[in-house]
């Protein structure tokens, strides 16, 4: 019975996405920003997000994955998993909020970027990129800044914050 609400929670969720018309492919950074934003940016805890993409890219379900704390969301790739294979996604991205608006991310970030780029990989469901987001609109791409490439992610102390 648990599957069965699951199933239809995310079949809302598919019919919320195509009324706000985010149905667009992903093409850059910024769409996924545009659809992680309208979300959770606001939102006064940290949200973690799946955006499952068919093989055109195109935005097929948006599901809350985990709802954490204001400082720290405890991910579970499991979960992230069972959106991707429930809505048949052909690869997927990540997202989530930073209430404070600090976009810098943590150790954690990198930790659970890597876990899930590695268990795509396995399960043959790619993750495209991992993005976090603020009230303002500002976002950080794990892609897009380098640290995410295609089997691994590079982690540099240096630029992380500490939660």
């Amino acid at each position: 019975m648990e599957t069965i609400y699951e199933v239809s929670r995310i079949k809302q969720v598919i019919i919320e996405v195509k009324d706000r018309r985010f149905e667009k492919r992903v093409c850059n950074p910024w769409d996924v920003k545009d659809v992680a934003h309208h979300f959770i940016a606001d939102d006064d805890r940290e949200v973690f997000l799946v955006i499952c993409l068919n093989t055109r890219n195109d935005v097929i379900a948006v599901h809350r994955s985990h709802i954490g704390t204001l400082s720290t969301a405890a991910v579970s790739p499991r979960e992230i998993f069972k959106a991707c294979i429930l809505n048949n996604a052909r690869s997927f991205i990540v997202a989530h909020n930073h209430p404070s608006n600090d976009i810098k991310p943590s150790k954690e970030d990198f930790n659970i970027t890597e876990s899930l780029l590695k268990a795509g990989l396995v399960l043959e469901i790619p993750l495209m990129d991992h993005l976090i987001v603020n009230s303002k609109g500002d976002f950080f791409s794990f892609k897009q800044e380098g640290y995410m490439l295609e089997d691994h992610v590079i982690k540099r102390k240096v630029f992380m914050k500490k939660k």
